[in-house]
C-alpha cells in the first residue's frame, strides 16, 4: 500500500462519524422533488449542500434556481494543465411514506447493523457525500491547497422527476460546465465482496394507458355480458406485451438493438452470479425473462418492459360492483444503444392501435419529453482504467466491470456538453432504491471515498 493511499484511509477511517452525522443531517431533509409541498425542502437541501462543499473548500459555490427544484453547483479549480471533471449527481429523493417503513421512519435516519437506513442513504445523497469527503481525503493525504484536477461540481434537483429542467440548466451553463470530463454518480455495483464499475446504463421510455369501456360505471348485473370491460381489455393487452420467449412484442422493437460486444458479455460473465444470492438481495422471487441471456445480461444489455402501475375498479374499500368506466396502466420500458425514445414511443403506439379490440375506446400517453437515451462510456477511454485501479484500492479487491439497469440523464448531459462520461457509485441492488426502508452500506461507501480521493491523484498523474 502506498504512503498515499494509507493516508487516504487514515483520513478516512478518523472522520467515518461526520461523514455519517452529514449524511444523517442531510437525508432528515425530505427533498421530494415530485411534491410541490415539498419545494421548501428542496431549497434547504440546496442551501445544505452549498454549505458543506464551502466548508470543503470550494471557493465558488452557488445555487441555481429553475422553473423547477434547484441546482447546486460548485467549482474548484486551481490545477493548471490538469483535467477539468464535472461531476454530477442529484439531491432529490424519491416519495416515501412512513407506514411503509420497517426498520425506520424515513426521514429519520437510523444507523445500525452497518447500514445507514432513510430515504436517499444511497440514492443519492451517500453519493454526493462520497465526493464531497474524497476530495478533504485527497486534500489531507496530498498535503495540498487544491484538488490536483480541476473539479466542477453539478448536484440537480429533479431526477427523480426526470430531470425535467436538465436540459435548459446545461445549455444555459454550457460555459460554466465546460470539461474534459464527466463522472456520474448515481448508480450502483455488483455486490459489496464483488464490486463491479458500472459502464453503461439502459434509457427509458415511460407511458400511462388508459382503456376506456361505459361511459360510466355501471351496476355488473345490469349490463354484464354484452358491456364492454375495460379492465379486462387492459389485462389482454398487457398479457400480450411478451411473447413465450420473453421477448417485447411491440413491431419493429428490436430492429435498431446493437447487438453487445463479447467484451462486455465476457465482463458479465465474470460476475459471481448465484441465482440464490440474487433473489434474496433483489427479492424479486423467481427469474424470468428474455431467453438465451443470463441474468446480467437481461439486466443490462437487453431491453425490457415493466407494467409499475394498475388501476381499475374500487382499489379501496368495499367493492361497488359495478363494471370500471376506466382502467389504467402505467409502462416502463427499459432501452438499449441503438433504440431511440423516439422511435420506441412510435412502436408502443402502434402495438396499442394495432391490437386492441374496437369495442373500447383509449387513450396513450406517452412521455418522451422525460425519456432517457441510453449510455455507454466510450471503449479504450483512459480515464476508466484509471478509475478501475483506483476502484480496487478503494476497495481492497479485484474489480469487475458491468452495466445498470436504471435509466439516467447521462446520454442528455454527454450528447449537450459533448463529453465523454464515467459512471461511478456506491449503491447495492439490496438498498431498495425507490421503495421503503432504503439503506446505504457504510464499508461499501467509505470505500467509494477511498476510490474517489485516489481517482483525482491518478487522473492527474495520466
Amino acid at each position: 500500500m502506498t504512503g498515499e493511499l494509507q493516508r487516504v484511509r487514515d483520513h478516512v477511517d478518523a472522520h467515518r462519524d461526520e461523514l455519517l452525522e452529514h449524511l444523517i443531517g442531510w437525508v432528515r431533509i425530505r427533498s421530494v422533488s415530485a411534491n410541490p409541498d415539498n419545494s421548501p425542502d428542496m431549497i434547504r437541501s440546496a442551501h445544505w449542500l452549498s454549505g458543506v462543499l464551502r466548508e470543503t473548500g470550494f471557493p465558488e459555490v452557488e445555487v441555481w434556481r429553475t422553473d423547477g427544484a434547484p441546482a447546486v453547483f460548485a467549482r474548484w479549480h486551481a490545477a493548471p494543465g490538469a483535467p477539468t471533471v464535472l461531476v454530477y449527481s442529484h439531491h432529490d429523493v424519491r416519495p416515501a411514506k412512513d407506514d411503509h417503513w420497517e426498520q425506520a421512519p424515513p426521514f429519520e435516519p437510523a444507523l445500525r447493523d452497518g447500514k445507514l437506513w432513510g430515504r436517499g442513504a444511497s440514492d443519492a445523497k451517500g453519493q454526493v457525500l462520497a465526493h464531497v469527503w474524497a476530495v478533504r481525503a485527497h486534500l489531507a493525504a496530498t498535503g495540498q491547497d487544491a484538488p490536483a484536477v480541476n473539479l466542477t461540481v453539478l448536484v440537480e434537483g429533479e431526477e427523480e422527476a426526470s430531470s425535467t429542467h436538465l436540459a435548459d440548466l446545461l445549455e444555459e451553463h454550457r460555459d460554466d460546465l465546460a470539461a474534459d470530463l464527466i463522472v456520474l454518480s448515481d448508480t450502483m455495483i455488483w455486490a459489496k465482496d464483488a464490486p463491479a464499475l458500472c459502464t453503461g446504463v439502459r434509457g427509458s421510455v415511460s407511458a400511462t394507458l388508459e382503456v376506456l369501456g361505459p361511459f360510466r360505471d355501471v351496476h355488473s348485473g345490469a349490463v354484464s355480458g354484452p358491456a364492454p370491460n375495460p379492465v379486462v381489455e387492459l389485462a389482454r393487452l398487457l398479457g400480450g406485451l411478451h411473447d413465450e420467449d420473453g421477448r417485447l412484442t411491440l413491431p419493429g422493437f428490436y430492429d435498431d438493438v446493437v447487438e453487445p460486444d463479447e467484451g462486455i458479455r465476457a465482463a458479465l460473465a465474470a460476475l459471481p452470479y448465484d441465482e440464490a444470492d440474487w433473489l434474496e438481495r433483489s427479492s424479486t422471487r423467481s427469474v424470468g425473462g428474455e431467453a438465451g441471456w443470463t441474468v446480467p445480461e437481461r439486466l443490462y444489455l437487453r431491453p425490457a418492459a415493466e407494467v409499475t402501475a394498475l388501476l381499475a375498479g374500487d382499489p379501496v374499500g368495499p367493492s361497488q360492483g359495478a363494471i370500471p368506466a376506466v382502467a389504467t396502466a402505467d409502462l416502463s420500458i427499459r432501452t438499449v444503444p441503438g433504440q431511440t425514445v423516439a422511435a420506441v414511443a412510435d412502436q408502443l403506439r402502434r402495438w396499442v392501435a394495432d391490437r386492441i379490440d374496437d369495442r373500447v375506446a383509449y387513450r396513450l400517453e406517452v412521455k418522451e419529453e422525460s425519456g432517457q437515451e441510453p449510455y455507454a462510456t466510450p471503449p479504450g477511454l483512459p480515464a476508466l482504467d484509471v478509475l478501475h485501479e483506483a476502484a480496487e484500492e478503494g476497495f481492497g479487491r479485484p474489480v469487475g466491470r458491468m452495466r445498470n439497469a436504471g435509466g439516467s440523464p447521462a446520454a442528455l448531459i454527454a450528447s449537450t456538453l459533448d463529453l465523454p462520461l464515467l459512471f461511478f457509485g456506491t449503491g447495492l441492488p439490496e438498498d431498495n432504491w425507490h421503495d421503503s426502508d432504503e439503506s446505504v452500506d457504510v464499508d461499501v461507501l467509505l470505500a467509494g471515498v477511498v476510490t474517489l480521493a485516489r481517482f483525482w491523484s491518478g487522473l492527474a498523474r495520466s
